[in-house]
């Protein structure tokens, strides 16, 4: 599967100083930002130049805001990013244990795309974001799902993550999936003819070796352990306990 190129850390940086340019201009009277434009006109007065452009003016703007806010220097910015990032990576980071199943069953560094389907959970999706994973999180609250976005957002990670606000059904994958996430109640939530055409949708659209999970399946009338077990015969099929009676569900492709 071809993954969304990265981003540098030099475009990133050059990203952050944009937005807080912005934000401190949004922040601001007009009559200040006409204050600093003028500012803008003095400076660029006593050096050589051809002509005063819109484009240079505003330019100059930004710089004296750069100043006024003490943004810090590329080579300080990028120290701080590849610390945080280190951080970001850990699972403790997003209240999930080392053992985790979605720790232990997702590879660091996957790079792939991630379906996280039912109770929206910020933190493994944030984890799966920061390890790589390009997230889409479906669900039926739109509050939940608004949270995840912006939970992102304050850790650098929005470009990683998008959303999609209805039930499991009303979603179709338009790339190839490496993991599926999908909560039991997303899948009961559904009936069942409409369930079997969704699973057999995502197992089609998952590569092969890709892992289809179904954390804290509990076994209740509406989805069994062996109503899953015979949806994924001819996958490598294993079940997992996770916290008292619970269990996950956990299915990989097959290698033709």
């Amino acid at each position: 599967m071809a993954s969304r190129p990265t981003r540098s850390f030099k475009h990133q940086y050059e990203l952050f100083v944009e937005q807080e340019i912005e934000n401190y201009k949004e922040s601001i009277p007009r009559a200040v930002l006409l204050t600093i434009g003028d500012e803008a006109v003095t400076v660029l007065s006593t050096e050589p130049q051809f002509a005063l452009t819109e484009l240079v003016l505003c330019e100059e703007v930004d710089r004296i805001i750069f100043r006024r806010l003490r943004l810090p220097s590329y080579q300080t910015w990028r120290r701080k990013r590849v610390r945080l990032d280190h951080e970001l990576r850990r699972p403790e980071h997003w209240g999930l244990r080392p053992d985790h199943f979605l720790v232990r069953a997702v590879q660091p560094s996957l790079e792939g795309q991630v379906l996280l389907a039912g109770n929206a959970d910020d933190g493994s999706a944030l984890y799966l974001a920061a390890n790589g994973c390009d997230v889409m999180a479906v669900g039926q609250e739109a509050d939940a799902l608004e949270r995840v976005m912006e939970a992102a957002a304050a850790c650098g990670l929005a470009g990683r993550v998008r959303t999609h606000v209805g039930p499991l059904g009303s979603w179709t994958p338009e790339q190839p999936l490496n993991v599926v996430v999908v909560s039991t109640t997303a899948l009961e939530a559904l009936p069942p003819g409409e369930r079997d055409r969704v699973i057999e949708a995502l197992q089609a659209a998952t590569i092969e070796g890709g892992l289809h999970l179904v954390p804290s399946l509990l076994g209740r009338q509406g989805l069994s352990l062996q109503d899953l077990r015979n949806r994924y015969r001819g996958w490598d099929v294993t079940v997992e306990k996770t916290e008292g009676d619970a269990k996950a569900f956990c299915a990989r492709k097959a290698l033709s």
